[in-house]
């Protein structure tokens, strides 16, 4: 027997109300004058949001819409619209690529914003590991002492020394130490290892060794750098740069005095006084041509078999000989100098000598600066205040250098010698002596009183 809700049939229709939203944007129409009713100051509705809310309700929009609410619709150019066909306004079924400029307007909306990187299938980045107090107690601890453990088997224990790093001892060590490194990576090149770059191999190496044949007369070099060009602008390198000759000026007894008497005012008082002005003048001379340039290079290339031949000069001086003539340029000043003999070996030049020529073994010989300089036009007022010491200027002013390379004689030889046993000269270490020895008297005698 079939059950009574089963014939019964209930109807029920579905209701949908649909809403369509058109609200139409102002439209881009000039200002116009609106007759707001006056309501006065006092009110204070003029600055409330309100006020302008309620005039943009009360002013209606004037727009003309037409039928098709201006988005009119021929179907009458399309062809077969009218036959049931109706793939002339529907998409492609096999739409064309878009061009690789319009790609990026074409992201969908949930990739649009901050970019979000992920550190997954990243080699090169690891995790952020922090460091903190507490320790892991999964390792194993040991219950016997520390002290106990570390005197039982063949484990010695370090004696911890207060090492003093600047005593002459320790530099000694380690200055040894280094030695016996440098001769142990020459022998086997194959242990050096770069300190960061780990895939770098060693292709060659040199012994660094001081170039003592080289050493001057002053124990080391000086470097001067031009404040201005020296010669006029061009394109192209002027060779007699090179070549060129910087004399330091004679200073006369009268500035010498001046300079003297400065010294001992801001030594007394250095607030009221100012220090004396330890300007060097400089006279630099440069050849006409750059032939002599090259001609007076040649005479100091060790590798030129004519370098002391006399046809290599250019001029005659008043003697007959042959010289290289320079020509004075102008006269320069110094704006700056750093560095003293005896911190020759903070900053070293470097060159590298394949040995094939025979003078050296190969390796980077190194070249100490005993100071930099740098020097500028001579300024119009040291001009004028030199000029109130002496009426002379124009005689103590250099026209040309007749220069000649001879042989350097044998007291020059010995003293550019001494640094071959003495690297900072014999009276820097003769100065060292004396004020050791004398910190060795003032010890004995502090021992003695205490007795």
């Amino acid at each position: 027997m079939a059950s009574s809700s089963s014939q019964r049939m209930i109807h029920q229709d579905y209701i949908a109300r649909i809403r369509y939203s058109n609200a139409l944007p102002p439209p881009p129409n000039p200002p116009k004058l609106l007759d707001i009713p006056n309501t006065g100051l006092a009110s204070g509705q003029y600055t409330t949001p309100g006020f302008a809310s309620r005039l943009a309700r009360d002013q209606p929009l004037n727009i003309e819409a037409d039928a098709e609410l201006g988005m009119p619709l021929d179907l009458v150019g399309m062809p077969g619209i009218f036959d049931g066909d109706e793939s002339s306004i529907q998409a492609p079924l096999n739409p064309p690529q878009p061009h690789p400029h319009d790609r990026p307007l074409l992201r969908p909306l949930s990739t649009l914003g901050k970019p979000k990187f992920s550190d997954s299938g990243v080699s090169f980045l690891r995790r952020t590991e922090y460091i903190s107090s507490y320790t892991s107690k999964s390792r194993f601890e040991s219950t016997t002492s520390r002290s106990l453990i570390n005197n039982t088997g063949s484990r010695t224990k370090r004696v911890a020394g207060n090492v003093d790093k600047e005593s002459p001892e320790y530099i000694k060590n380690q200055a040894e130490e280094s030695f016996q490194i440098a001769a142990n990576y020459l022998k086997n090149p194959t242990q050096v290892r770069h300190p960061t770059k780990r895939n770098l191999k060693l292709v060659d190496a040199n012994p660094l060794l001081p170039d003592l044949d080289a050493f001057p007369d002053a124990g080391g070099y000086v470097t001067i750098k031009f404040m201005t060009n020296p010669v006029p602008p061009s394109t192209t390198y002027d060779i007699r740069l090179e070549n060129s000759l910087l004399k330091p000026m004679d200073v006369t007894e009268e500035e010498e005095a001046a300079k003297a008497a400065a010294a001992e005012l801001y030594n007394k008082d250095p607030e009221h006084y100012p220090p004396p002005d330890n300007t060097i003048e400089y006279e630099f001379f440069m050849t006409e041509t750059q032939a002599e340039a090259l001609a007076f290079k040649r005479k100091f290339d060790v590798l030129d078999s004519e370098k002391d031949s006399e046809e290599i000069y250019t001029q005659k001086n008043g003697a007959g000989d042959g010289c290289i003539r320079f020509k004075r340029v102008r006269a320069y000043e110094s704006a700056f100098a750093t560095g003293s003999a005896a911190e020759k070996y903070e900053e070293v030049i470097i060159a590298i000598h394949d040995g094939k020529d025979g003078l050296r073994q190969k390796g980077a010989y190194y070249y100490p600066i005993v100071q930099k300089s740098g020097i500028r036009p001579q300024r119009q007022k040291n001009i004028d205040k030199k000029r109130r010491f002496t009426q002379e200027e124009t005689k103590r002013q250099t026209d040309f250098l007749d220069m000649r390379v001879d042989e350097p004689f044998e007291d020059l030889k010995g003293q550019r010698d001494v640094y071959r046993t003495e690297p900072f000269g014999r009276e820097v270490e003769e100065e060292a002596g004396e004020a050791s020895q004398a910190d060795g008297t003032t010890e004995m005698k502090n021992d003695a009183e205490s007795q």
